[in-house]
């Protein structure tokens, strides 16, 4: 059976040092929801805390009614996931997966059919009878999933379970685990570093920083509608350039240091005022015109200073006439590509721009749809 994961105001403490110091977040029946954040943001605590490996000196955890704070982490049907696959090496395959059924009072019909179900699920049936050792890292690791999963747990946790895996396996495997969850549909708590990874596999992310999180919605709107500078500057790249808005009869107008003024839709209406601001621009967000000897077109001038070529795409490294460098991501042309010390002109996207305040780091803009799904009553507000 899955559950509903609810926690309320947790606070974790090591001695004097607060590492979570007040997190709220419902996380739904049956979705894979991921907690994405830097190294020590408290992502991989929070995991441990609702295992139960981790204490909590404040604030409630339920797995649907049933609060769990004290309880025995044996006792909370979870299964677990570990970065370093943690199976067994002195056991085959089979007997690496069953091991959890022992203790499931089955018979040993029921054990054989239930541990060949899950071995096919995860694709590695034919490898049944083999040991650990003669298995490749991303074999290891459909293992240690196919025993999390055949004990049949309320809640799937994974820690960082694709760090150790090459580039290509880790593609791989986020497709797999990504299908067998939804199979499967059992509620799922990832924790990983990879922005990419967490885009991939997720139907909902927590943007994690010291403790706190800072932005919790579906991976489209956290890329295209971060709710400040940290998310912005953390999932995908973002270009921050310092500029000013004005209100013009209702429209808002982006008015950079060089004179470039364009119209920016979606401000929201309370914030539309004449007013310093931080522009968020990802790098496919600008668009390139070489400068010819007679033009002079509206825009930000700006002098390539490097490029890479990367297949489908050319990254192209460029300065501003302020001084402000800029990354700027073009779809590659058949044969040229745009040489160092060229002068271009760059234009916006300017539907898909973020505005942030400078001192509070938070969006201006409408359409941030950032929820804990928190129920009215339950969250101490």
């Amino acid at each position: 059976m899955s559950v509903t994961i609810s926690i309320r105001h947790a606070v974790k403490r090591y001695g004097s040092v607060t590492v979570i110091p007040d997190l709220s977040v419902n996380i739904r029946e049956g979705e894979l929801f991921t907690l994405l954040g830097p190294s020590g943001c408290g992502k991989t605590t929070l995991l441990r805390m609702i295992a139960g490996f981790n204490s909590i000196e404040g604030g409630e955890f339920r797995f649907n009614d049933r609060i769990i704070n004290d309880m025995e982490p044996g006792k909370r049907d979870i299964g677990m996931v570990f970065q370093n696959y943690a199976i067994f090496p002195n056991l085959s395959v089979r007997k690496n997966v069953e091991f959890g059924l022992k203790y499931k009072h089955m018979s040993r019909e029921d054990m054989r059919r239930e541990t060949d179900r899950f071995l096919q699920l995860v694709h590695v049936d034919q490898y049944a009878d083999r040991m650990p050792e003669r298995l490749s890292g991303g074999q290891q690791q459909r293992v240690a999933l196919a025993r999390a999963l055949v004990i049949q747990p309320d809640v799937l946790l994974m820690d960082e379970p694709l760090s150790n895996l090459d580039a290509k396996l880790r593609v791989e495997m986020r497709t797999v685990i990504k299908n067998i969850q939804k199979q499967v549909g059992i509620t799922t708590v990832y924790v990983t570093h990879d922005q990419e990874e967490a885009m991939a596999i997720s139907d909902r992310i927590a943007v994690m920083k010291d403790g706190v999180i800072h932005h919790c919605g579906e991976p489209k709107n956290i890329y295209q509608r971060p709710a400040d500078l940290f998310v912005a500057t953390f999932i995908g790249k973002s270009n921050l350039i310092d500029a000013r808005l004005k209100a013009a009869g209702g429209r808002a107008v982006l008015a950079f240091k060089n004179g470039y003024e364009t119209e920016i839709p979606g401000v929201r209406e309370e914030e539309l005022r004449d007013r310093d601001v931080t522009v968020s621009i990802r790098p496919e967000e600008l668009l390139v015109q070489l400068y010819g000897k007679d033009s002079s077109p509206a825009g930000l001038k700006a002098t390539i200073k490097d490029s890479v070529f990367l297949g489908s795409n050319t990254h192209y490294f460029v300065e501003l006439e302020t001084g402000e460098d800029v990354e700027i991501i073009q779809e590659s042309e058949i044969d040229s590509i745009i040489p160092p010390g060229s002068e271009v002109n760059l234009t916006l996207k300017a539907q898909k721009v973020n505005l942030f305040d400078p001192e509070t780091t938070l969006s201006l803009m409408k359409g941030v749809k950032n929820s804990t799904d928190l129920p009215a009553g339950r969250d101490g507000q």
